[in-house]
């Protein structure tokens, strides 16, 4: 018998061995409500436990089951059922590719009370162990204490790689990762000790290459596959705050151009294709096989402080050789604003470059606050565009990025209360179909989320945990500034 098999099966006694018994005398039809809605999602089998709290009566045992294997829970459903992670992920490695049913009930002078249960997939695809984004209060007057912060979502672990703390509250944003590979990182620090800082295998390095002739400092990176360039939008960027719109907030770019950013030559290349003071062009991305780029484009208007609401943005196509360092003759339009009549950005595809995922709203760059941003994507061989209805809901869906295995796509929505960004999870199968996303679990869910006065920003998929913490962090890039 292989190490692992022999594994597995105290995994599995050890399940069974701390099930206990429970007989069911009365069963209900109603359905618990329960917080986070984790009803009917799909579940990567190394994810963390589903732990939620039921808001609308009284629960004090959970049943799970699988196969012939159950788990009971003991606890308060008004306070949340704390799942042991342990027998959690023994109970999902010996399930995989099959459904669990979740039963809650109470108890009785006879036995049990059961409650209508409801059913979990759990995926026969894993995904990346580590979830990578920026925490930020929702909203852009206040700034002064923000963190990029890793979480292990096979755990409750999180832990922040920087801190803005220990730079006198100076902003961090726009993490990026080369291939969900954790030892390839860079993002920007703003104002004191300003700059974009590259992380290779721990060790920093600032961007050194002169900016001036660009219309800002670079923002919106995206590591070609080969590690070697980085594309940037360079962007003269505004914002509103609007009184009664439903939107918020809005931010709208002047001029961008996009860049392509040589680590190790330092040094930074563009094309009259990509940088034009005609048309606003940002949110670059790379093909997975690294010979296209990928960027959001649209014509420039005149006044657009007043205007920003005409400003449409299609997703288009440019070649790129990095033997030759040079771009295609030519620009392809994927997705064209003029017949959809929406707003197109941020493109990402899949690592088997089948699929394009972009957002669309009804106008401008920056979805992050539009109530009707939702997920679309692009069959790259048919060119055929639909919407990500699986995935997407009432509110904002913004941000996303894939796994390193592409059967995962992680995004943030205000779908909780309207306010907050949170991280959810969808699987993509072999075509193209979402499932019902779930948000990232918390130990305590309703705690945490009540407590965590923050959005998330930017969630990236990494291979590995980032060997770093935020005080190492800080003492590295004080060496170099």
């Amino acid at each position: 018998m292989t190490p692992q098999r022999t594994l597995q099966l105290i995994g599995l006694m050890t399940l069974c061995a701390c099930t206990r018994s429970a007989t069911i005398v009365e069963r209900s039809s109603h359905e618990p409500t329960i917080y986070p809605d984790y009803k009917g999602v799909c579940v990567p089998y190394n994810m963390a436990p589903l732990n939620f709290v039921v808001t609308d009566t009284t629960a004090d045992r959970l049943l799970i089951r699988a196969g012939d294997d159950e788990l009971t829970v003991e606890g308060d459903g008004r306070n949340g059922f704390d799942i042991d992670t342990d027998r959690w992920h023994d109970l999902l490695a010996s399930h995989r590719g099959q459904t669990m049913t979740f039963t809650l009930c109470r108890r009785t002078d006879g036995g049990l009370a059961a409650y209508a249960p409801f059913e979990i997939t759990i995926s026969e695809d894993d995904i990346d162990p580590c979830l990578v984004y920026r925490l930020i209060p929702p909203g852009y007057a206040m700034w002064n204490r923000m963190s990029i912060t890793q979480r292990n979502l096979e755990t409750f672990d999180e832990e922040h790689i920087y801190e803005n703390r220990y730079g006198q509250g100076n902003c961090v944003n726009c993490h990026s990762f080369c291939g969900n590979d954790a030892g390839r990182m860079l993002f920007h620090i703003r104002k004191r000790h300003g700059g974009t800082f590259i992380f290779i295998d721990g060790r920093p390095r600032r961007l050194g290459a002169d900016m001036s002739a660009h219309l800002s400092n670079p923002v919106y990176p995206y590591w070609h596959p080969g590690g070697r360039y980085v594309a940037f939008s360079t962007n003269k960027t505004f914002q509103l705050f609007h009184s009664s719109d439903a939107n918020r907030i809005e931010v709208a770019d002047d001029a961008s151009d996009i860049v392509v950013y040589d680590v190790e030559a330092d040094i930074v290349l563009t094309d009259s294709l990509i940088a034009s003071a005609d048309v606003f062009e940002t949110f670059p991305c790379f093909s997975p096989d690294g010979t296209s780029l990928y960027f959001a484009s649209a014509k420039a208007v005149d006044g657009v402080e007043t205007n920003y609401k005409s400003v449409k943005y299609s997703i288009c196509r440019i070649g790129f050789d990095p033997e030759r360092k040079t771009f295609g003759t030519s620009v392809d339009t994927l997705y064209n604003a003029r017949l959809g009549g929406r707003s197109a950005v941020f493109p990402r595809v899949s690592p088997d470059g089948r699929l394009l995922v972009f957002t669309l709203s009804d106008y401008g760059t920056f979805p992050v606050w539009h109530r009707d941003a939702d997920l679309y994507c692009i069959e790259l061989a048919s060119g055929a565009t639909r919407a990500l209805t699986e995935a997407n809901s009432d509110d904002t869906e913004s941000y996303h990025s894939w796994s390193s295995n592409g059967r995962w796509l992680v995004f943030g929505s205000r779908r909780d209360d309207g306010l907050y960004t949170r991280p959810y999870f969808t699987h993509i199968d072999a075509g193209g179909n979402a499932t019902k996303p779930l948000m990232l679990p918390q130990r305590s869910p309703r705690d945490y989320y009540l407590m965590q006065n923050n959005s998330y920003n930017i969630p990236e998929l990494v291979k590995s945990r980032i060997d770093l913490n935020g005080r190492e962090t800080y003492e590295a890039l004080k060496r170099i500034w």
